[in-house]
């Protein structure tokens, strides 16, 4: 429910418009007397004006809500065009874009729901309309105004590459940060399944969202089971087709209360139709390389900001190489393996955040040494065997794609070098 309400756009608006009403109400109730210290802030006009100045609040605020609403569709167009369509989801949550426009519906909302506070006075200078509320308004024109100017300069900047690259990096090692331990650096693999283990499907079809394997666990002891499950984050799930876990006794004999092991399976996981930063720290990574990839389309051909797309996937695979990465698992008090989450390891990170960049970039002299800089990165931060030779792998593999698609010798010689620094240090450290 919280991140369906981080990304709706009505939810601060609705918020603002019932607060500005409130608000609103409790102004028209105070009545201000000559010689009150708040008289010099109370309007001054008649009630003639203070109806002609809720009207003209309230039919400015509908045009720039409507001026606010396309550009963000604008931003949202551009966002999904150039960078990755993956994007619309992170622009929706922008905490900003949702501020500002609660501020106008607010405004909006308090001077229409004015009008049915202040009567008509034929032109004389009446006591009986709430003066202190039709200022209220005036001050909430000004904040809309701020609010207005600030909007055109936070649009015009989170639609630069360099800002949309940022912010994603930035989520994605929150992530990074919360839901993988600290070192030591090495990746948990638990065995498979036996052949005796029951299959538990997934309740629809959709993207695993979220895994929360702690909840298994009493269920688990009490009936004597292992409980693996057995879809990654991220994994997208057919209903009654692919297993999302299993279940089985260690000493063989069948499980009892299947029923209620898919139960709780069910009420420890969450299937969506699309994928969610939660949890799934691989999902941040290909927003990030899908900018790569747009970048390198012969559409746009703009390998920098490959480049830096590929900066930024060396910082967070840098976050993750000294991290405890792989499986979950789960004991009970005397220490038995009970819940298994299966989770990607370093090298399923790495190949995410070079594969296909290599596939399609390799022809381009800068794209390849930023991929093998990102490489060379990483054998600072792990002293992991295997994480060195998935790192050896890959660089391997840039090399490789590079003299293969690269035609001119002259621009094969920077590569080259580092290519040969980067295998030659990983052999020597193997």
């Amino acid at each position: 429910m919280r991140e369906y309400l981080g990304g709706a756009l009505w939810v601060l608006p609705g918020v603002a418009v019932v607060l500005a009403l409130v608000a609103g109400s409790v102004l028209s109730q105070i009545d201000i007397p000559p010689d009150s210290p708040l008289d010099p802030l109370a309007f001054a006009g008649t009630a003639d004006d203070a109806r002609n100045v809720l009207t003209a609040i309230a039919a400015t605020m509908v045009t720039v809500i409507a001026l606010v609403l396309g550009l963000t569709i604008v931003a949202l167009q551009v966002a999904s065009t150039q960078f990755s369509p993956r994007l619309l989801r992170n622009f929706l949550r922008d905490r900003p874009n949702q501020l500002v426009l609660a501020s106008f519906c607010a405004t909006f909302a308090y001077s229409t729901a004015g009008l049915y506070t202040v009567g008509i006075s034929g032109g004389m200078d009446v006591e009986e309309f709430p003066r202190l509320a039709v200022t209220g308004a005036i001050a909430l024109v000004f904040v809309s105004l701020v609010m207005l100017v600030y909007f055109v300069h936070h649009v015009a900047h989170s639609i630069q590459i360099d800002s949309v690259m940022t912010s994603v990096a930035a989520i994605t090692a929150r992530g990074a940060q919360t839901r993988t331990p600290p070192g030591p650096g090495t990746d948990l693999a638990a065995p498979p399944p036996p052949p005796h283990a029951v299959p538990l499907t997934a309740p629809r079809s959709g993207y695993l969202q979220t895994v929360h394997p702690d909840r298994l666990l009493a269920v688990a002891v009490e009936l004597d089971l292992v409980i693996t499950v057995a879809a990654r984050v991220g994994d997208h799930l057919v209903a009654g087709a692919e297993p999302l876990g299993y279940a089985w006794r260690p000493d063989g004999a069948p499980p009892g209360d299947t029923d209620r092991v898919t139960h709780a399976l069910w009420h420890a996981v969450q299937i969506g139709p699309e994928r969610t930063l939660q949890q799934d720290i691989l999902f941040g990574i290909r927003q990030l390389e899908d900018m790569a990839l747009r970048a390198l389309s012969p559409a746009i051909n703009d390998p920098y900001t490959a480049v830096q797309a590929l900066d930024r996937l060396a910082a967070l695979l840098a976050l993750l190489a000294p991290r405890t990465l792989g499986d979950t698992l789960h004991t009970d008090p005397a220490g038995v393996t009970r819940v298994i989450a299966r989770g990607p390891a370093f090298a399923d990170y790495l190949d995410l955040a070079c594969g296909q960049v290599r596939r399609y970039g390799t022809a381009e002299p800068a794209v390849c040494l930023a991929l093998l800089r990102l490489l060379t990165a990483l054998t600072t931060v792990t002293d992991d065997p295997t994480r060195r030779q998935a790192i050896t792998t890959q660089a391997a593999l840039v090399l490789a794609d590079a003299e293969h698609r690269i035609a001119q010798p002259a621009d094969l010689v920077l590569v080259r070098e580092l290519a040969a620094e980067l295998t030659g240090s990983q052999h020597g450290g193997s």
